[in-house]
């Protein structure tokens, strides 16, 4: 019987141990299921100053790329499963635009300008059709072993909040425009002033290049749209200029109405200024250097 006990035991001790180099190798993820990020790269924005040599136009068409500005991010990343992915980061950009960079008749008469940081706390989703595989602790020459998929491409949707304040020059100084009331805010009924704390719906696309089981490399590219069409100041129409004189003072009238008069009725009360059709987008591009944090017990080989 107990020979018969032992032959058991060798013929199933190599399927005990298939079956547990396979459950490992499954499992590896979950030993480092977050990743923290941090990243540098550039900002844009979207919106009615400045922009292509037309009339104002959606999206991409209407990117003005000297306008590109620096951005930074920090985060942490939290595998869901192989596929999905929670990140949870803090952004900082800065976006500008300036009427005088497009040659639009109407825009550049309008001869407006401003800049804004954008801090932006956010929380995406991220979804991928390929696993983050793991290679060996070291990529040792002569020494065979899976390596998996270096790259790592995965898509993102998601939401977060986002601070924002428009600003203009004027005399080498930069003031803050929202308490201006530029457009006569406190003044028309359905003109409440906007609030610098907005809601923002981020997605876009993402790569990640792994050098080894902790340290990665990864690119993100991503467009914000939002629900403010204020991030320049700028949303709909004139208000009476000799009004915003009286009730806000000189500075207001001056950054309200930059144009140099030569057609005034162009800028006279109740004439264009911005479109509250579209609303404000900005977008981030940003390089990031990724750091996988041991959650759980190790499962890899050592060696």
């Amino acid at each position: 019987m107990r020979k018969i006990l032992i032959l058991l035991l060798v013929a199933i001790m190599p399927v005990v141990s298939f079956a547990q180099k396979k459950y490992r190798k499954s499992n590896r993820w979950k030993s480092y299921r977050m990743e923290a990020h941090l990243g540098l790269g550039a900002s844009n924005f979207l919106g009615e100053l400045g922009g292509a040599n037309q009339i104002g136009t959606n999206y991409f068409k209407d990117l003005e790329f000297n306008q590109t500005r620096m951005a930074a991010v920090v985060g942490l990343r939290y595998k869901l499963t192989e596929y999905f992915a929670i990140n949870t980061k803090f952004t900082y950009g800065k976006v500008t635009g300036d009427d005088k960079l497009t040659t639009e008749f109407f825009r550049n008469y309008r001869n407006l300008s401003f800049r804004s940081n954008i801090l932006e706390l956010s929380t995406n989703f991220e979804a991928s059709f390929m696993k983050e595989r793991f290679g060996a602790r070291y990529r040792l020459r002569g020494i065979r072993g899976s390596r998996g998929y270096e790259m790592y491409v995965y898509t993102f949707g998601g939401i977060g909040v986002f601070y924002f304040n428009p600003q203009a020059q004027i005399g080498g100084k930069w003031y803050d425009l929202q308490p201006l009331h530029t457009e006569g805010q406190t003044h028309f009924a359905n003109r409440e002033p906007y609030s610098r704390i907005q809601i923002a719906l981020p997605i876009g696309l993402g790569f990640k290049y792994t050098f080894d089981r902790r340290w990665g490399l990864g690119l993100e590219l991503g467009l914000r749209k939002t629900f403010t069409d204020y991030i320049d100041d700028v949303s709909r129409t004139y208000y009476d200029n000799n009004l915003i004189l009286q009730t806000e003072g000189p500075l207001a009238a001056a950054l309200a109405d930059r144009s140099d008069g030569e057609f005034p009725s162009i800028t006279s009360p109740g004439a264009q200024r911005g479109d509250p059709r579209d609303k404000d987008s900005y977008m981030f591009g940003v390089i990031n250097i990724n750091y996988k944090i041991l959650t759980g017990r190790d499962l890899f080989p050592r060696f």
